[in-house]
């Protein structure tokens, strides 16, 4: 699962390179992010924008990323694919992350 991460000003914007967050690869997922948000920041954003599917094995592995920054900070999410909106909204985890449409509109929203 390869990932790609880069310091906006103050905030931690991580790009999930691959197509597919899935049970093959929810673990090795989990443990990059743990690995990347080690770095301070004030906010992180995950822009999925080129994941196409996504499992509950997935879902629960970006949830896990959520409690692993929790209090300190919050995981937002960018560039939804309609697929991976639509797991997001039928879980109603649209309601407990904050969604962007796009990375450029995260970083322009304060926290």
């Amino acid at each position: 699962m390869p990932l790609k991460a880069s310091m906006q000003g103050t905030t931690l914007v991580i790009r999930a390179l691959d197509d597919r967050i899935d049970a093959a690869g929810a673990i090795q997922f989990k443990e990059q992010m743990r690995d990347l948000t080690a770095t301070p920041s004030a906010r992180v954003i995950l822009d999925l924008s080129n994941v196409q599917f996504l499992d509950s094995s997935g879902l629960g592995a970006v949830v896990a990323v959520m409690k692993l920054l929790a209090p300190q900070r919050k995981l937002e999410l960018a560039g939804l694919t309609p697929t991976v909106e639509k797991v997001f909204r039928l879980t109603r985890m649209d309601t407990v992350f904050t969604i962007h449409a796009g990375v450029d509109q995260g970083l322009r929203q304060v926290g």
